[in-house]
């Protein structure tokens, strides 16, 4: 969509205010909106002004100036405001002359912008693919408090058991889910097929393609809606929409939606298991029948970097203190730094199939606490580094590994590498290994270490702060 299109587009559909909108460096969209007289073609190249100081990871207040510049192929009628409104996503800049601002070194979608030009200038491919999967959790109420002198938390769903005793003097119909079974059950179990189809059409209007919809495991409302794959900073762009629809959808039904890793104790977590090709003059590069799995050499030399740097890259995978509790040994999460065919045990899966277009890999470690853009930049710096270096996962000793790593032994498992037990270990190990992202300037250190600053000071947050399950454990010493 051109500039002339979206203005178009406003004066057909009677649109009274244009919302732009951006990314903080955790991952967040933020917006602000103007009335649609601001909007011109010139708004396209010469931006609108902000106040950068207050966005998270973002500039200090003696540079807070700041611009977006809109894209116009973003555009879309947001379908949750009263009043007729243009969505809009923007990079942003440091002011200028128009069309020749500096763009701004911590925004995401300009990290993920170079490493797709990156991966253009490297000869190896032209294009990257990225397909996630975004869980999330559907409430029918959350309520906590972190004070001085309170720690709580409690979350409610209408389909777990939880509730077979009927709450809040509210009475039960049974057909409730235990704990890890929320699997595919039909209605009237499942008590979110309206809500999650209503989500699925928005989508589509929207112009993301939905490839399923379903609930997950998770028995107090875990679903899933899965979207077609496309490029790089395509694909980063409709995630933080597809988080807009969700979460806005289940509200407008007087419920809750979070994308948190792990909300509920002993059930599933959330993750966002991302697929993953490279293709070069439109012709797939994975795909190699003779090869394991099907999949070429050059393959498993991008499965050799994401393992070798998976430590590092879990800092952007899984960026939460709540992420770790996902991520725990001995339970089903994909913490073994192996590879296999078809096997959702191990970090890095292949899917099985025998359709050279759709020969791709699966990192399955992270989750949708993450930055879009700067997820997929990293995973793609990180399989490009291992594709250079010529890593071989075999002789590297990630596997293949073809059994059920959960029902191994412990010293079995003793000897597969894990990914780091916290957010704190994931942080070092990027300060110690994050050479590979810096190259072509894809990220700059300005980034990780503001970056690195602003997550460890999330991780004191917490580890400063009592638990509630600690009274349980210690309060009679």
């Amino acid at each position: 969509m051109t500039p002339e299109e979206v203005l178009k587009l406003v004066k057909e559909n009677g649109v009274k205010i244009v919302d732009v909108k951006f990314t903080d460096l955790p991952g967040t969209w933020q917006h602000f909106s103007v009335p649609t007289h601001v909007l011109t073609e010139d708004t396209f190249t010469e931006g609108i002004p902000f106040d950068g100081s207050s966005i998270r990871g973002f500039q200090s207040i003696n540079e807070s100036d700041m611009l977006v510049i809109p894209d116009a192929n973003t555009a879309f009628l947001d379908p949750f405001t009263a009043v007729p409104t243009l969505s809009l996503t923007c990079n942003i800049m440091h002011p200028g002359p128009a069309g020749n601002q500096k763009p701004y070194s911590r925004d995401p979608r300009y990290v993920a912008q170079k490493a797709a030009e990156y991966l253009r200038s490297s000869g190896i491919a032209d294009t990257a693919f990225f397909g996630p999967e975004a869980e999330f959790y559907v409430f029918d109420n959350v309520r906590y408090a972190s004070t001085d002198n309170k720690q709580y938390l409690e979350v409610d769903s209408v389909e777990s058991q939880w509730n077979s005793a009927g709450s809040d003097g509210k009475s039960s119909l049974g057909h409730l889910m235990n704990v890890k079974g929320g699997y595919f059950p039909v209605a009237p179990s499942d008590t979110y097929q309206d809500i999650r189809t209503e989500m699925v059409l928005t989508l589509e209007a929207l112009g993301i393609e939905v490839e399923a919809h379903h609930h997950e495991v998770g028995a107090a409302g875990q679903s899933e809606i899965d979207y077609r794959f496309g490029t790089l900073v395509e694909t980063a762009d409709k995630m933080l929409l597809y988080k807009y629809v969700v979460k806005n959808t289940a509200r407008k039904y007087g419920k809750s939606a979070t994308f948190m890793p792990k909300p509920v104790f002993g059930d599933n977590g959330s993750g966002m298991h991302t697929h993953q090709s490279l293709w070069k003059s439109e012709k797939p590069l994975f795909y190699d029948p003779d090869g394991y799995a099907g999949i070429s050499q050059l393959a498993h030399y991008y499965i050799g970097g994401i393992l070798t740097h998976a430590p590092a890259l879990m800092a952007l995978a899984a960026p939460s203190t709540n992420s770790y509790k996902r991520l725990v040994p001995g339970f089903e999460a994909p913490v073994n730094l192996v590879f296999s065919k078809g096997n959702r045990s191990a970090a890095v899966r292949i899917p099985l199939t025998e359709n050279a277009k759709a020969k791709r890999i699966e990192f399955r470690s992270p989750d949708p606490t993450a930055n879009p853009y700067l997820l997929f930049s990293a995973l793609l710096m990180a399989g490009l580094d291992g594709i250079r270096r010529e890593i071989d996962p075999v002789k590297n000793g990630y596997g293949p590994v073809d059994r059920d790593l959960y029902s191994m032994t412990a010293e079995e498992l003793s000897e597969i590498s894990s990914v780091p037990g916290s957010l704190d270990e994931s942080l070092k190990a990027l300060e110690n290994d994050h050479a590979f992202l810096l190259e072509g300037g894809v990220f700059t250190s300005d980034l990780l270490e503001k970056y690195i600053e602003l997550k460890s000071d999330q991780s004191d947050i917490v580890r400063l702060r009592p638990a509630p399950i600690e009274f349980a454990l210690y309060y009679d010493a």
